[in-house]
C-alpha cells in the first residue's frame, strides 16, 4: 500500500487562495459549490470565475464578460475597464453587477445567467447609478436593492443604494445616502447581508495602499439607519509593516452550509526594501469569520492553504486557447490564431496587440519558442515592461521604465526560431542601510539550440512594480508581433 502525498499548506493568512493578479474576490454558493468572481481591469475576456467544492482549490469555470457587448472597450487604457463587482446568487439564478470604467456614463453593467460557466446575458445598464463597485442585495420580500458608490472621478458623493428592476435596470426610488463608513479615506466596496435578523454593510476603506481595511456597521433594514462598530476597522493591516501580505480589504462574505460564515478578501505580497513593492497584484486570500456580540470576527489561521504548482506548458495544440490568455484592450481571438499543425500565429493589428497570462509566483521562470517577428515580455502595462523581440534572427532585450525607452543587449541566432527566456531570481542586491534592494531580478536571456544560456540583461524588478508604475494590475507574460510571427510553445514554471 503506497502511503498518500499530500501538498504542504500554509496558513491563509500568507498564502493566497487565488494567486496573481485577482482582485475585489466577491463570492456566492449554491448547496455545496463556492464560486468567485474577480475584477479584471482593461483584460479582456474579463472577471474571471472560479469553482471550489473545499474554499481552498479553486478551479477556473471561464469569464463572465465573454463577448464585447458585453464590455465596451472604450481606450483600453490601463487600469480602466472592469472594476470591483459582486455575485450572487437568488432563485435560480446566478447575477453579477460591475461598473466598466471604459464605459463609464452607461452606469453599472448587470448580466445573469442559469450556470457560472455561461453563458452569460446581454448586460442591463443602470443607467441612473453612476459610480463603481455595485453590491446586490434582496429583502424577505424579494425586493432588489443596488448599493454602490456614488462618484465620478471628480466628485464623491458616498455610499447610494436604491431599489432596482432587474429586468429594466431601473431604479425604482430615487438614490439615498446610507451609512458612509468610519470615517476613514475612500470608502467603497459596499456588500449587504442578513444574518439573524440583522442587515449588515460591510465596507472597504482606507485606499486600496497600505491603509486598506474592512469596516462593517449593522442595522434592521438594508437602508439602515446603521449602527457603527464600535472598534471600526475590523480587519487591517495598517502600521503592521513586518507582516508578508499587506493593504488587505475589500472583503465578501458567504455562509457555509453549517452555518458558519468565511471571508475572502484581496491582499498583496510585497517585498524588497522599504517600501516594500508587490509585483503580482493583489491577490485573493481567505479567512474564517466568527461572532462575537453581534459582530463580525475576521479569524486569519482558520484555514491552511496547500500549496499549489501553477507551472504549465501550451503548445497551443488545442482548437481554442486556454482561458488564461487575455489581452489588454484588445481581443485574444482577433491578435492570433490557433494553427492546424500546433502552434499559434500572432498577428500585428491592434495596439498593443498583445495576449498575456498572468504571472502567479514570486518566483518563476518562463521560456517561449518563437519564429519570424515575435515578441515574449513581462509587462505590467504599457509603459513599465521587459522584453526579448526576434527580428530578422536577431534576439534584443529591451525595456520601458516611464518614458525611457532603452535597449539591453542583442544577439544572433541561426534559423529563424528561438527560445526566448524570462526568469525572476532573488535580487542580485544585499538589503544594506542606504541600499535598495527590489523584489526581485529579472533575468532576459536566449537559449541557444546546444543550450547554452545567453543572458542578456540582468534588470531591476522593482520597475515593474505597483509601487513605480501605479494602477490596480499585476505582472503579465505577454506575447506580440510587429509584422507576424508565430508561438510554438510557451511553458512557465513556478520555482
Amino acid at each position: 500500500m503506497t502511503d498518500t502525498v499530500y501538498p504542504p499548506r500554509i496558513s491563509a493568512a500568507v498564502e493566497p487562495i487565488l494567486h496573481g493578479f485577482h482582485p475585489d474576490p466577491t463570492i456566492c454558493r449554491v448547496g455545496g459549490d463556492y464560486y468567485i468572481a474577480t475584477s479584471s481591469f482593461e483584460y479582456f475576456p474579463g472577471v474571471p470565475i472560479f469553482h471550489s467544492t473545499d474554499l481552498l482549490t479553486w478551479s477556473p469555470l471561464g469569464h463572465i464578460l465573454s463577448r464585447r457587448s458585453q464590455f465596451r472597450p472604450g481606450t483600453g487604457a490601463e487600469s480602466n475597464g472592469i472594476y470591483a463587482g459582486t455575485l450572487r446568487h437568488h432563485d435560480g439564478r446566478f447575477w453579477y453587477v460591475t461598473t466598466n470604467v471604459s464605459d463609464f456614463g452607461s452606469g453599472q453593467v448587470l448580466v445573469s445567467a442559469t450556470d457560472p460557466a455561461g453563458p452569460w446575458s446581454e448586460p442591463v445598464f443602470i443607467g441612473e447609478a453612476i459610480g463603481i463597485d455595485p453590491d446586490l442585495c434582496w429583502d424577505d420580500e424579494g425586493d432588489c436593492f443596488l448599493s454602490w458608490k456614488g462618484m465620478d472621478f471628480v466628485t464623491e458623493t458616498g455610499i447610494l443604494q436604491a431599489r432596482l428592476d432587474l429586468d429594466s435596470g431601473a431604479l425604482l426610488s430615487a438614490p439615498y445616502p446610507i451609512w458612509q463608513g468610519s470615517g476613514l479615506d475612500a470608502a467603497e466596496g459596499p456588500h449587504l447581508y442578513a444574518v439573524d435578523g440583522a442587515w449588515y454593510l460591510m465596507l472597504a476603506e482606507g485606499g486600496t495602499e497600505r491603509g486598506h481595511a474592512v469596516t462593517v456597521a449593522r442595522a434592521p433594514h438594508p437602508s439602515g439607519p446603521f449602527e457603527s462598530h464600535p472598534d471600526n476597522p475590523i480587519f487591517s493591516r495598517r502600521s503592521v509593516i513586518t507582516h508578508p501580505v499587506q493593504n488587505v480589504g475589500h472583503a465578501d462574505l458567504v455562509q457555509t452550509p453549517d452555518g458558519g460564515w468565511v471571508a475572502v478578501y484581496l491582499g498583496v505580497r510585497s517585498r524588497g526594501s522599504t517600501p516594500g513593492f508587490h509585483v503580482l497584484g493583489r491577490e485573493t486570500f481567505l479567512a474564517g469569520i466568527d461572532w462575537a456580540e453581534g459582530w463580525p470576527v475576521f479569524d486569519e489561521e482558520a484555514y491552511m492553504v496547500p500549496q499549489v504548482d501553477n507551472s504549465f506548458s501550451d503548445d497551443f495544440s488545442s482548437p481554442t486557447l486556454d482561458l488564461r490568455w487575455v489581452s489588454p484592450g484588445g481581443e485574444p481571438d482577433k491578435l492570433s490564431e490557433v494553427l492546424p499543425e500546433g502552434g499559434l500565429a500572432l498577428r500585428a493589428k491592434q495596439v498593443p496587440g498583445i495576449i498575456c497570462a498572468r504571472v502567479q509566483d514570486l518566483r518563476w521562470r518562463a521560456e517561449a519558442t518563437v519564429s519570424g517577428s515575435a515578441m515574449f515580455s513581462l509587462r505590467l502595462d504599457d509603459t513599465h515592461w521587459y522584453a526579448l523581440r526576434l527580428e530578422d534572427q536577431r534576439v534584443h532585450a529591451r525595456a520601458q521604465i516611464g518614458t525611457i525607452h532603452h535597449g539591453i543587449g542583442q544577439i544572433a541566432i541561426e534559423g529563424d526560431r528561438a527560445v526566448l527566456r524570462i526568469e525572476s531570481t532573488e535580487p542580485s542586491a544585499r538589503p544594506e542601510p542606504l541600499r535598495m534592494q527590489g523584489p526581485d531580478d529579472i533575468v532576459l536571456s536566449v537559449i541557444g539550440p546546444d543550450g547554452v544560456v545567453h543572458e542578456l540583461g540582468r534588470l531591476d524588478g522593482r520597475y515593474v512594480s505597483t509601487e513605480v508604475a501605479g494602477g490596480f494590475t499585476g505582472r503579465m507574460l505577454a506575447l506580440g508581433t510587429h509584422s507576424g510571427g508565430t508561438v510554438h510553445s510557451v511553458s512557465y514554471t513556478s520555482k
